[in-house]
């Protein structure tokens, strides 16, 4: 059996990369190579993400989401590239990761469409007030704490991009610990039945406006990171002038689709290739003026048409979006990971600093927040462990940021640890601190199964 998989395993290294890694660097690709090498790790992406996801679901009660988000770091240097390290680089070699990088952008692009699509402004109107003290230490702790952490790091060389100002390495470390998965969070509380609680919409609300004031700061940094002030000048201004139009005109002038649509009682083919027409045009928008595709996706969302054009729109598009796009973005981020830099005592104490300092400034200050706007302690417990979950949002910022040039791999790897494990530890953290004792007093429903966040 280890002869037949060790044949196996050398007949496919020598397809995929026939003069061996030594000359990897030096071999043209031809339009078929890249086909040949892109359908392979599509399939093998989803075989990972499922396998890994449904693992994570069976013996860990974590959502699928979270298991991608691990499979991606074991296609990457960190576990295949580390075990395997030829067969690694003969399935992504790094002349292929552009196209993996461009399929992985609109699978991210149109996840946040669908966020868009999804976010319910009510919760904002109901509970705007009660939600703004929980918000506001969602924000301003872990600002301050990146205040008191960013020189250090900035010392410490690899962290942050040579030449940075400290400024920007504060706002940028801000950013990453002050956001929530605010898509796996609202997933969690409607599957917890907590959608209609105070727990629910305060801290969905609280939620939303800390990623809100995340993605505008991370707005500002890209905008005056590197090109002078011409290029932040045209991403701040173009960015406030698009969204400002689209806030103010957009859903009348979206109107007419969800009209043809409750018209036909269905989503037609043509107007379907009008939405993803208008949501390819708004994400180039934003990614030409120095912002990301990410918000042009988002902002068209949000000013889409709802009822049964969002219904149709879901059913056609989200599963495409969710099981093949989506997956992509999660590895092409483990393709950036390398654990393997974290390497010394030094750089693995900095990382779980970055860690305890993450916890502290979101479970600890929602909490105490939670507690001074009157809640009681097992509902403010509820609150920060739900507010201390990063997900898929903490990804897209760090991948921004590496990207851009921002920060170097040695912090990408730090952040996506963190990301992982503190959106590992939101699920039994809530059900240790609230749920489990919530739903023994009947104030739940109780659970079916394992989350499907994503």
């Amino acid at each position: 059996m280890n002869e037949l998989l060790t044949g196996a395993w050398h007949a496919l290294t020598d397809v995929l990369n026939p003069h061996g890694p030594a000359v990897q660097a030096a071999k043209t690709y031809a339009p078929g190579d890249f086909s040949i090498h892109f359908f392979l790790q599509l399939a093998i992406i989803l075989f990972a993400c499922r396998v890994v996801g449904w693992a994570g679901q069976k013996f860990l009660k974590q959502p699928q989401v979270v298991g991608e988000m691990i499979a991606g770091v074991v296609l990457g240097p960190s576990l295949l590239g580390l075990l395997l390290p030829d067969l690694q680089l003969a399935i992504f070699p790094k002349e292929t990761r552009n196209l993996l990088y461009a399929g992985a952008q609109l699978g991210v692009g149109l996840y946040m469409f669908m966020v868009g699509l999804t976010l319910r402004l009510d919760h904002f109107r109901s509970k705007a007030k009660s939600a703004a003290g929980v918000s506001a230490a969602g924000i301003a702790a872990p600002f301050l704490l990146a205040a008191l952490i960013t020189p250090a790091l900035l010392t410490v060389p690899g962290l942050f991009t040579p030449g940075i100002s400290q400024a920007n390495a504060t706002l940028f470390m801000g950013a990453c610990i002050a956001l929530t998965a605010f898509p796996m969070l609202a997933r969690i509380i409607n599957e917890r039945g907590l959608a209609n609680s105070a727990l629910g919409t305060l801290s969905l609300t609280a939620g939303a406006f800390d990623d809100a004031a995340s993605w505008c700061v991370l707005a500002l940094v890209l905008a005056t990171f590197g090109a002078g002030p011409g290029v932040a000048v045209l991403a701040i201004g173009g960015a406030v002038l698009y969204a400002g139009f689209m806030l103010v005109f957009g859903r009348r002038l979206l109107a007419p689709l969800g009209r043809i649509v409750e018209a036909r009682g269905e989503m037609t083919m043509p107007i379907l290739a009008v939405t993803m027409m208008l949501f390819c045009t708004s994400a180039f928008f934003m990614d030409a003026i120095g912002i990301h595709a990410i918000f042009g996706g988002f902002l068209m969302g949000v000013c889409m048409p709802r009822g049964l054009f969002v219904e149709e729109l879901k059913r056609k598009v989200e599963p495409l979006a969710v099981v093949l796009l989506l997956p992509m973005f999660f590895t092409y981020s483990g393709l950036n990971t390398r654990m393997d830099m974290v390497n010394s005592p030094s750089l693995l104490l900095i990382a779980l600093g970055i860690l305890a300092v993450s916890v502290l400034a979101k479970f600890g200050a929602c909490w105490a927040a939670a507690r001074i706007a009157g809640e009681d302690n097992r509902t403010a417990l509820g609150i920060g462990a739900l507010m201390n979950a990063r997900g898929l949002m903490e990804l897209i910022i760090i991948n921004i940021g590496l990207q851009k040039g921002i920060i170097g791999p040695t912090l990408f790897s730090m952040l996506v640890l963190m990301a992982i494990i503190t959106t590992v530890m939101a699920t039994p953290l809530f059900e240790a601190v609230y749920g489990r004792q919530a739903r023994e007093r009947g104030e739940l429903d109780a659970i079916d199964g394992g989350l499907a966040a994503v």
